[in-house]
């Protein structure tokens, strides 16, 4: 039997197991290389990646990334000789022999030794390496073609910033040239995107040092697109019967002992000490628990389930600051939260109209969406709340949900929330990279923990259950998504600035303010160039910004003609009266098209 007898899913498994090994066996031979030509050089760790694979190395001098067409060279060269990888068990003492003066490979035989279990190297012509395995059966079948060293970059050793700054050395690879050729195109093009860059430009948000690193300042105009996208999650919720709550940005940290994240993250909380009391404050890393106490702030009843909390706020982890990147990793995270409190006869109704909110966004950007079902591991429930059989119970509610709708779907073992199950769902934007953004997730620990209730039919007392759901995620994060799928080209609806006028001369800025002021005043959103630059310019500083419509304004519009409109990236202008120009501008940000 041949890999294209198998059913499509496990194909899927093990093509994408192949890539794996083949990622991991190219991490040895970059390791390989690097000792080489730089013999002093001691190992860390090598892993496989989504896109490639890296190997940490600490180098006796700083490595440029001039030395990377070096290196990937000799990566070639050495390729020739390698033949297998051969797997050896060996005991903790041997393994102390062979990587004797590597502090970084003598610390991981100590942590894997544990009980004297023995260890695993793996050789591929002269090097060796300590290793699990996983690894290419014949190296003699890798295309020399298929891979590429990318970048270098910094990173702690075990990421702890107390440990040694590590030289990352990542590589890309992939099953054949074409794709790595492909991947390469789309890095390229994401660079153009970059939100980072595309954000200043456009003058959407800021980061100062006065203020701290990964806690991102907003502009006006990047706050006009937040509040848009805030008012379309809610324009989707609304049908189906979400109440807004406001609560506070800090609690007492017994509020999350109780909800149980003060165990699993209280590293990665900001803690705040009262001057006034001995109680310890922490900022709040997410909202789930103190909508708990909303609900538990009054008695309730069968017939008041289902109860739809829905905030748009901010929460704060203090990551680390070597992990922040622009928007896409922030320590203030403000997230379009809801959290949904239901009978067990009403979770898949509830879960449905979840499913049918997200897809309804992302439809609106273009995007198409990837379903995982997140479970827990059944072989680490110590990293769970809950028993084994609630968290089978709740998968199963997920999976019979899926199912019966014939969702397409795949199964993510581990990557459940410590609390409950999720289905997460993953977009697709213009340039084919994938963003895990939406989720909806159970949680019957939570309910528990809080002790929460409700009065049954039958008098009875029963727990709630509670599901957390996100559309957009978080907003710092999906805006960058969303500046670099539309590469800052903004459709018109989210648009901070949806007309620009240009003026032809001095004698036409009144006029064309007067205009502006009147577009303002019915809800189009309007600016005028005011620059003493020639209209060319202006209309070239225009297509820069990336504003969707501009039109010149001169003695014929002034006059009351017909307006030349200039719709940014065409070259035609399209001649319009006023009223059908603004009708058209109302009518694309009412249906928010694209």
């Amino acid at each position: 039997m041949t890999i294209r007898d198998l059913p499509f899913f496990l194909r899927f498994v093990m093509q994408d197991e192949q890539v794996s090994h083949l990622r991991h066996s190219l991490a040895h031979l970059l390791a390989a290389a690097v000792l080489e030509l730089y013999p002093d050089t001691k190992r860390a760790i090598g892993p496989a990646i989504e896109d490639g694979f890296y190997y940490d190395f600490e180098f006796s001098t700083p490595l440029p990334e001039s030395a990377l067409p070096t290196i990937e060279a000799k990566m070639r060269e050495i390729l020739k000789t390698w033949s297998t990888f051969e797997r050896r068990e060996v005991t903790a003492d041997e393994a102390r022999v062979i990587f004797a003066g590597n502090p970084y490979k003598l610390e991981l035989i100590e942590e894997f030794s544990t009980g004297g279990q023995m260890l695993t190297t793996y050789t591929s012509g002269t090097y060796v390496d300590l290793c699990r395995g996983g690894h290419t059966e014949n190296a003699r079948a890798i295309d020399p073609k298929c891979f590429a060293l990318d970048r270098v970059a910094g990173a702690y050793w075990r990421g702890d910033e107390n440990n040694t700054m590590l030289t990352r050395v990542y590589g890309l690879a992939f099953a054949t040239k074409d794709e790595l050729v492909a991947h390469q195109a789309m890095l390229v093009e994401a660079a153009k995107r970059d939100h980072r860059k595309l954000g200043q430009e456009l003058d959407l948000f800021a980061f100062s040092p006065l203020v701290g690193s990964g806690l991102p300042l907003f502009t006006p105009r990047g706050t006009i697109m937040r509040k848009l996208l805030e008012e379309f999650v809610w324009d989707l919720m609304r049908p189906y019967g979400y109440d807004r709550v406001t609560i506070p940005h800090m609690a007492k940290v017994d509020l999350y002992k109780t909800s149980g994240h003060w165990d699993k993250f209280q590293d990665d909380i900001f803690h705040v000490k009262s001057k006034k009391t001995d109680d310890l404050f922490i900022m709040k890393p997410m909202n789930c628990p103190h909508h708990t106490q909303i609900y538990a702030s009054r008695p309730r009843s069968y017939r008041d389930l289902p109860l739809r909390y829905s905030e748009v706020t901010t929460v704060y982890r203090d990551e680390n600051t070597g992990q922040l990147a622009g928007l896409t990793r922030v320590r203030s995270i403000t997230q379009d939260d809801a959290h949904i409190f239901c009978r067990m006869d009403q979770i898949q109704q509830e879960v449905e109209s979840v499913y049918q909110i997200v897809t309804k966004f992302y439809e609106t950007f273009g995007m198409s969406l990837r379903i995982r079902l997140s479970t827990h591991d059944p072989e680490k429930m110590e990293n769970y709340l809950g028993s084994d059989a609630l968290w089978e119970s709740s998968v199963g509610m997920l999976r019979a949900m899926l199912e019966e709708k014939g969702k397409a779907y795949e199964t993510g073992v581990g990557e459940a929330a410590f609390y409950g199950p999720k289905i997460d769902f993953m977009a697709k934007d213009a340039i084919g990279r994938e963003w895990q953004l939406a989720t909806v997730q159970l949680d019957f620990n939570q309910p528990e923990r809080f002790e929460l209730e409700y009065a049954a039919a039958d008098g009875t007392k029963q727990r709630p259950v509670m599901v957390h759901r996100a559309i957009s995620g978080s907003l710092e994060r999906f805006m960058a998504v969303v500046i670099e799928h539309y590469a800052g080209a903004f459709p018109v609806w989210l648009a901070p600035v949806q007309v620009l006028l240009l003026p032809v001369g001095e004698g036409h800025r009144d006029a064309a303010s007067e205009i502006a002021t009147a577009l303002n005043m019915i809800g189009i959103r309007t600016e005028v160039d005011l620059s003493d630059e020639t209209v060319g310019k202006k209309i070239r500083a225009a297509e820069k910004s990336k504003v969707p419509y501009m039109v010149v304004v001169g003695d014929k519009e002034v006059a009351g003609e017909p307006w030349q409109v200039r719709r940014h990236g065409q070259p035609e202008q399209v001649a319009l009266t006023r009223e059908a120009f603004t009708e058209q501008v109302l009518r694309e940000s009412k249906e928010r098209s694209a």
